[in-house]
Order: C-alpha cells, then sequence, then structure tokens
C-alpha cells in the first residue's frame, strides 16, 4: 500500500542570498509545486521510512535547495528505483533528486551542476584479494541494483565482468555474502554504513573503481530548462560545512537494544563479542579508508598524484603564489614517441618504461616540487617559488637524467617539455593552456626540446 508524500518548503530567496530574475520568480510562481522522484530504498543517501517521510542524505540537499530558491516541491511515493525512473521518463515527476549522471539518462533529462560526491568501491567477502585493476579479473561476477549508472559503465568499461542485477541495495550485499556474486560495487558512503550497520563481518570493501567518483546531481526532464537553472544556483549556495553536517547526521553506527530477560546473560555476553568485532571492525575499515584515500589521489601505474590530486594541488599552488607574491612555473612533459615503444614492444613493456621515466622525473626534481600523471604518457611538475630560469634548470636536469637513463627497450629515449611561468592575468586552466602551447611547439620542432610559453625560441 502506497500513500502521498506531501513536503512543501517555500522560503524568501532573499534570505539564502539566491538571486533570482523576475523571470525566474515569475516562472517558479506559474510552476508551482514540482513532483520529484526518489530511490525509496538507498539508505543513507535516500529513503522513504515506516512513516512515509523521505529522510536521508540526498533528502536532506534536496530540501536545503529548496528552501533556498523558495520552491514547493512534492514527493511522489513510488515502491522501487526502477518505478522511479518510469515515472520520471513518463513525465509523472519534473525532478529526480540524487542520481548520477550517464548517456542513457541524458535521453530524457537535464542535469544539475553535482551538489555531492563519492568514490564508488568494490565489496567482497574476506578472502577475496585487494581488486587493483577491475580488467585483472576474470570469470567473476559483479552485482547491481537495477537502473543503476554504474551497471551502465561496468557493461561498456569492463566486459571481461558477468554482470547480475537485483532489487535493491540490501539483496546486493547479501549475494555477495551468501556466495553468490563475487562482488558489489556501491558508493563509500553506502558500503560503510551498510557494512556496520548490518553487521555483516564477512565482507569487506577490497579497492576502488579506478578513476571515476560519483558526482551526484539532480535530474530535471528536458521540457523543464529553466528549472533545472535555477536549482544550480540553489546548489551553488551549499557550502562544505553544509554537507559536512548532513553526512555526520546518517553515517553512523546505530545499536538497537534487545529486551529478553529469559536470556539476560546470553544477550550480554554476545554483545561484549559483537563489542570487540565492532572495534575489530573499526579499525580494519579505517585501514581501508586509509588506502582508499591513497588510491583516490594515487595513479596505480606510476605510484605518482593522478590527475585529480595534480589539479587540485595546481589550484592550491597558484593561490598561494598570487597570495604570497612568489615566482610559480610548471612543466608539461610528453614522452616522444610513445605509441611506437607500445607498438613494438607491447603495453607491458610500454608501462614499464612509463615507470622508469616516471622514476627518473622524480628523482630530478626538488623535494617541494610536486609531480603528477596528467594523462597517458604526459606528466605535469608544479614548481613554487621558481621562475622562468629555474623552472628551464630543472627541465634541464630532467631532459639530461632521460638522456642517461637505462630504459626496459635497451634504447634512447626524450621527452618534450613545455614551461610558463605564473602571471597575474593567469588562472590555473590558462596556466596549463600556455604550458600545453610551449609543448605543443616543443613537439614541433624536433622533440627532445625544451619550450617556454613567454619565448619565441625552443632550447
Amino acid at each position: 500500500m502506497y500513500f502521498w508524500i506531501m513536503m512543501i518548503f517555500f522560503v524568501p530567496f532573499s534570505l539564502f542570498g539566491v538571486e533570482l530574475s523576475l523571470d525566474e520568480n515569475t516562472y517558479l510562481k506559474k510552476l508551482g509545486t514540482v513532483n520529484v522522484c526518489v530511490d525509496p530504498d538507498w539508505e543513507p543517501f535516500e529513503m522513504i521510512d515506516q512513516k512515509g517521510n523521505y529522510t536521508g542524505i540526498g533528502a536532506d540537499l534536496l530540501h536545503l535547495v529548496a528552501q533556498r530558491i523558495g520552491l514547493k516541491i512534492t514527493v511522489l511515493p513510488t515502491k522501487d528505483w526502477d518505478e522511479s525512473i518510469a515515472y520520471s521518463k513518463a513525465g509523472k515527476c519534473q525532478i529526480i533528486s540524487f542520481l548520477n549522471q550517464s548517456p542513457y539518462r541524458d535521453t530524457w533529462l537535464l542535469f544539475t551542476k553535482p551538489h555531492f560526491s563519492d568514490p564508488n568501491v568494490f565489496i567482497t567477502r574476506e578472502e577475496h584479494s585487494f581488486i587493483g585493476d577491475p580488467h585483472d579479473l576474470v570469470n567473476e561476477s559483479i552485482v547491481f541494483p537495477t537502473g543503476t549508472a554504474m551497471e551502465e559503465l561496468v557493461r561498456t568499461e569492463y566486459p571481461n565482468l558477468n554482470i547480475i542485477t537485483t532489487h535493491s541495495e540490501m539483496d546486493a550485499f547479501q549475494l555477495v555474502s551468501n556466495k553468490k556474486a563475487d562482488i558489489a560495487m556501491r558508493s563509500l558512503i553506502v558500503a560503510a554504513y551498510t557494512l556496520k550497520k548490518e553487521g555483516m563481518f564477512n565482507l569487506k570493501i577490497a579497492g576502488q573503481l579506478p578513476d571515476y567518483i560519483n558526482k551526484m546531481r539532480m535530474g530535471v526532464i528536458q521540457s523543464e530548462p529553466m528549472l533545472r537553472d535555477i536549482l544550480d544556483k540553489g546548489i551553488a549556495t551549499i557550502s562544505a560545512e553544509d554537507r559536512a553536517n548532513i553526512v555526520n547526521k546518517y553515517v553512523a553506527i546505530k545499536a538497537q537494544t534487545v529486551y529478553d530477560y529469559s536470556l539476560l546473560l546470553k544477550i550480554v555476553f554476545g554483545f561484549m563479542i559483537l563489542g570487540l568485532l565492532f572495534l575489530w571492525r573499526y579499525y580494519e575499515l579505517k585501514k581501508y579508508t586509509k588506502e582508499l584515500l591513497y588510491l583516490s589521489e594515487t595513479d596505480i601505474l606510476t605510484k605518482m598524484y593522478n590527475r585529480m590530486k595534480i589539479e587540485k594541488e595546481l589550484v592550491m599552488q597558484v593561490e598561494r603564489a598570487k597570495a604570497m607574491k612568489y615566482s610559480f612555473s610548471i612543466l608539461l612533459i610528453d614522452f616522444d614517441f610513445f605509441k611506437i615503444i607500445n607498438d613494438t614492444f607491447g603495453h607491458p613493456i610500454g608501462d614499464k618504461v612509463l615507470i622508469e621515466m616516471a622514476d627518473l622525473i622524480k628523482r630530478s626534481i626538488r623535494s617541494d616540487d610536486r609531480i603528477g600523471r596528467w594523462g597517458g604518457e604526459e606528466f605535469l611538475v608544479l614548481c613554487p617559488q621558481s621562475n622562468e630560469d629555474e623552472a628551464l634548470n630543472i627541465a634541464r636536469r630532467i631532459q639530461m637524467a632521460i638522456h642517461t637513463g637505462v630504459f626496459s627497450t635497451h634504447k634512447h629515449h626524450t621527452v618534450s617539455i613545455g614551461i610558463r611561468t605564473l602571471t597575474d592575468e593567469d588562472i590555473p586552466y590558462t596556466l596549463i593552456s600556455h604550458a600545453d602551447d610551449a609543448l605543443y611547439k616543443a613537439k614541433n620542432t624536433g622533440r627532445d626540446t625544451i619550450c617556454c610559453s613567454s619565448s619565441s625560441t625552443s632550447i
């Protein structure tokens, strides 16, 4: 039996500093109450509780945005996520409150900017080995609740895995626990919350999906682009503190008390054992969380910063250099003719050569410099308190190290390097763009070359 859940929020936008145009205010007034579809069983992100209330992290974020833009909403009850998707496609609801963007969903939805992010992790039984690269798995099954964006992604990117679908989050965990599936993949928050709450001590977090983080958004039917734009204004007001307060409200271990006085001694003893198990599990989860943090920031092949982490470092270094008024330069490095190595020697040797090159670059830079894998065979080096001449000296050391380095191919290899020194007009994006232009020039002038974006000559 289903019942209607009415939640209406209307707060003057001026109280929260959300500025809406006259057209936008007129549009909201004409639009009236907006229907919202949700996942009724995705704890702790969103759920419909026994009293019919829409709660969870996604629910609180939706309520916050609705309040700040003065939007009236009604949450339509559905029996499961599949029915919510069907309602949205049929136009019964104008908003889906908390979901990833995907090519399939793009066919009928417009998406807001992300309002919450969380990495995806693999959940396995205790005896399963750590999962570094899902491509290496052979004849293993992975289970998803139906209709998830991650199912779409894995079907495309990892055809080596056998896909199983089920109707709920708990069904997915139970299938792994009962050895009917090898792996489940869910968000880190959902995984940690469920394992703690349900006491599934035979399961563990066994790795993170490489290069993909959940970026949760609101989906709006394509006939209402102005509604999407207004929601974006509300999302822009959500602070890191707002998100932290909402997450802390839900992600906690909840203990249930059982009363059965005829078995009191057994229950007390049982809780003592459970307490020790929870304590052990806490340290296990802490260890996995630390390992996942490392994985989220590290390129698995070269063991240096990955693209996401080095971009964050770049933004921070640019802000610091401008605030402290010191010089700052970057080096964009590209391996010359790397495709020939893969074509001639194969990808395993190509990977070894990339590792060897990364080690040579690391040994050539200073202790305060930062290096990350920018993509493929490109590396980015951040050089704080370095003007163009000092950046050139670092680039020459790298170039010389590569010239004299010993590689698994037993061949001589070279790199091209583009340099950009921060100016008052630069922002992180333009800094990278100028360095990339310099690198492009270095590649076009014969490779094995260093080029500065401020210079008309190559070195």
